[in-house]
């Protein structure tokens, strides 16, 4: 019986990408840190906080193409306005595309960039 502590939790998020050393340099510049690791068809990250981002290759030998939706965001929740309009001004200076500059939602000020395979990266402060 799963519950509790004892619940598994996600804690790796893979996005599909194109070229994924050339995505790595994409996210070091963003995440402000150098990946774990680096191959020609799979990059990764880890974050201090236990969670971590694979970066694989469409074009691997291994990797099998199925299922739909495609319809994910990666979100960085940071604690104030000031802090998304400051990440929004510096990936903006990056040269990073940004698909939706900021503005109000629902749940507060947010923007929402692309990284070189057209996924979605959000900034927003946390709900409530």
């Amino acid at each position: 019986m799963l519950g509790g502590d004892s619940m598994p939790m996600p804690n790796l998020m893979l996005l599909y990408v194109e070229d994924p050393p050339a995505s790595a340099r994409f996210y070091e510049a963003l995440f402000e840190q150098p990946p774990a690791a680096v191959y020609p068809t799979y990059a990764a990250f880890e974050s201090a906080q236990g969670w971590h981002l694979g970066l694989w290759s469409s074009k691997a030998r291994d990797f099998v193409s199925g299922g739909s939706g495609h319809r994910a965001e990666i979100a960085f929740l940071v604690p104030g306005d000031e802090q998304v309009l400051a990440l929004y001004e510096r990936w903006h200076a990056l040269g990073v595309a940004i698909e939706q500059p900021p503005h109000h939602a629902v749940f507060g000020l947010t923007f929402v960039a692309l990284d070189p395979d057209g996924h979605r990266i959000r900034v927003c402060t946390p709900d409530g």
